[in-house]
């Protein structure tokens, strides 16, 4: 089989997974942060639905830079509304779809690198970064976007099982 068909199955479960917990992200609390040195709620979930989007930047570059010398550095967003967010997340996803489904496996072998002023941060094969970089850090934000919908009472979705707010699903 190869890389990417068994890539678009667990990708495909997980921007499902991901899709869940976006559209419960409630826009009157956008600007919510459980903690000083947290993200806003709006930022994060615009995080999430941008982390999508570096499946195509990694396939399609051999690195980002995120403050390339001479340039201006890269700046994060924040949606406006739940819809944007929803939008640029399913953008992301439709590239980053496309982009596995053209990737053939010699692809998935070249090194990709983050730099950080044309100094590599992290250096790996692009299967590496998608699974490591990609997805795991979809995962993991996901995982605060969930205990930030906890803290603000909007019932978690049921993501690889039921959560406590769906005990039926």
């Amino acid at each position: 089989m190869p890389l990417s068909d068994a890539l678009l199955m667990e990708f495909g479960q997980e921007m499902a997974n991901t899709r869940k917990a976006l559209e419960r992200v409630p826009e009157d609390k956008f600007g919510w942060k459980p903690h000083e040195k947290s993200m806003t709620l709006g930022r994060l979930a615009t995080h999430v639905a941008e982390l999508a989007g570096w499946t195509t930047t990694t396939l399609e570059s051999e690195s980002l830079d995120l403050a390339p010398p001479g340039a201006p550095p890269y700046q994060p967003q924040t949606a406006a509304s739940r819809t944007d967010l929803l939008a640029l997340f399913d953008k992301n996803v439709a590239g980053a779809t496309a982009a596995i489904r053209a990737a053939t496996d010699p692809q998935w072998m070249v090194n990709w690198s983050l730099l950080a002023g044309g100094k590599a941060i992290l250096s790996m094969p692009r299967i590496a970064v998608m699974r490591g970089v990609v997805m795991n850090h979809i995962i993991h934000h996901r995982g605060q976007l969930t205990v930030y919908l906890r803290l603000n009472d909007v019932p978690v979705p049921a993501l690889y099982g039921p959560s406590a707010d769906e005990q039926n699903m």
